[in-house]
C-alpha cells in the first residue's frame, strides 16, 4: 500500500502492485502536506494546512484520532521507529511530540525561529532531527532515560548545598542512575 497527501485536503490510498485508488480519506478542511504510516502499516498519519493532525486505521479508512495544539498549518509528520510516538513540524516554529495511543501531546520542542519543514526520528528513536526555514537542523535528543539521570544528577548535586523543603524529594531520583 501507498499513501498520497494532497491540495484538495484528502489522503488516498493505493495499491502499489496495480496502481489503483484504494480509498479516499477526508475530514481535513486545507491541504494535507506530509504523511507517514506507522511501522506496522496499520496507522497513517497525515499533517495539514488546517493545523492538525490526523491518525487513520488502514484497513477501514476510518479516521481513529485528530491531534490538535499547533498554531499553524503541519508541514512535517514522522512515526518513531517502535511506533509509540508522533513528530509533527508546523509554521509555528515548534516542533510536538504526541503519543500515538492516547493522541496526547507529550512535549512541544522550541528553538527554531521560522517554521520547521521537516521532521524524522533516528532509526533507534533516541533522536529527533527537525529543519526549518530559519536555515538551521536541530538535533533533539529523546532518550528519557539519559535526559532523567542528566535531571537527577543536578538535583544531587542541587541539594549538597539547598536542602529540599521536605523529606521525600531526597528520594526523588532513588533508583536513577549513579544514587
Amino acid at each position: 500500500m501507498l499513501a498520497s497527501a494532497s491540495a484538495d485536503n484528502t489522503v488516498k490510498l493505493w495499491d502499489s502492485t496495480t496502481g489503483k485508488e484504494i480509498k479516499t480519506l477526508t475530514g481535513h478542511t486545507n491541504s494535507v502536506y506530509g504523511i507517514s504510516f506507522s511501522p506496522d502499516g496499520k496507522m497513517l498519519a497525515s499533517a495539514s494546512a488546517d493545523s492538525t493532525v490526523k491518525l487513520w486505521d488502514t484497513s477501514t479508512g476510518k479516521e481513529i484520532k485528530t491531534l490538535t495544539g499547533h498554531t499553524s498549518g503541519i508541514l512535517g509528520i514522522s512515526f518513531s521507529p517502535d511506533g509509540k510516538m508522533l513528530a509533527s513540524a508546523s509554521g509555528d516554529s515548534t516542533v510536538k511530540l504526541w503519543d500515538t495511543s492516547t493522541g496526547k501531546e507529550i512535549k512541544t520542542l522550541i528553538g527554531h525561529t521560522d517554521p520547521v519543514n521537516g521532521i524524522s526520528f533516528s532509526p533507534n528513536g533516541k533522536m529527533l532531527a527537525s529543519a526549518s526555514a530559519d536555515n538551521t537542523v536541530k538535533l533533539w535528543r529523546l532518550d528519557f532515560d539519559y535526559l532523567l539521570q542528566q535531571g537527577c544528577s543536578f538535583m544531587r548535586e542541587y541539594y549538597k548545598v539547598n536542602p529540599p523543603d521536605n523529606e521525600s524529594d531526597k528520594h526523588l531520583c532513588d533508583g536513577v542512575g549513579n544514587s
